[in-house]
């Protein structure tokens, strides 16, 4: 039955577009307040000083990354570039880094499937929650395209609130939560092998939540 996925299709296309003010209220909904500290949990695994992330949605990531009290990458050198499809979004990132201080943030509106930049650029991309577009083919080899020997893919695509109600539904379905986090960890990490990566998927316990981060690392041409 195709019914829910394309109900949640329209959503994120709405909610990207002409919904995008309430994007942040309702991230902060579904995430039961923790998306921004969600997101941030990717920076630990961040390396080098050339920057791509995927879908910068209404900027929250790509502020932490420019903030060096946020984040120790801020440094002499760095280079962030933030890429998203919506027109929205791209202006609500504007206004919010701006506002913190950072002068013409580079932001720029295009498609994952078919990156505007140079191959070998970037040392680090990062994804935070996007949409099943990550794992298409044509994004993936995109991302191993533009990244540098040796550089990285980080995507966080799942998180697991702990939660009373979380609690029963694993009682009640006789599953436990390392059981699913397995599960989830095989089907993730599969596109991302066959796209030509070294993948390792991390559990990162946070005291709200269980994430989810997949790092793909393109391999070292010898």
């Amino acid at each position: 039955m195709r019914l829910i996925p394309h109900l949640l299709n329209f959503f994120y296309r709405h909610l990207y577009h002409g919904l995008a003010f309430a994007y942040d209220a309702v991230a902060a909904v579904v995430s039961f307040g923790h998306w921004t500290e969600w997101t941030k949990e990717t920076l630990p695994f961040i390396q080098g000083t050339r920057l791509l992330e995927l879908g910068h949605g209404s900027g929250h990531l790509q502020r932490a990354l420019l903030d060096p009290s946020s984040s120790a990458k801020a440094s002499p050198g760095l280079f962030v570039v933030g890429l998203d499809e919506s027109s929205q979004m791209g202006r609500l990132a504007q206004r919010r880094i701006v506002r913190a201080g950072f002068a013409s943030p580079r932001l720029i509106r295009g498609i994952v499937q078919a990156l505007p930049f140079h191959a070998d650029t970037f040392d680090s991309i990062v994804a935070s929650f996007p949409a099943e577009y990550i794992v298409d083919p044509r994004t993936l080899s995109e991302a191993h395209r533009v990244l540098r020997s040796g550089g990285r893919l980080i995507v966080l695509p799942a998180a697991w609130p702990k939660s009373r109600l979380l609690q029963w539904l694993y009682r009640v379905t006789g599953e436990s939560p390392s059981e699913v986090v397995e599960i989830v960890k095989e089907k993730w990490s599969q596109p991302f092998v066959r796209a030509g990566f070294e993948v390792s998927v991390e559990t990162r316990e946070v005291k709200s939540s269980v994430l989810l981060i997949i790092l793909a690392r393109k391999l070292t041409v010898k």
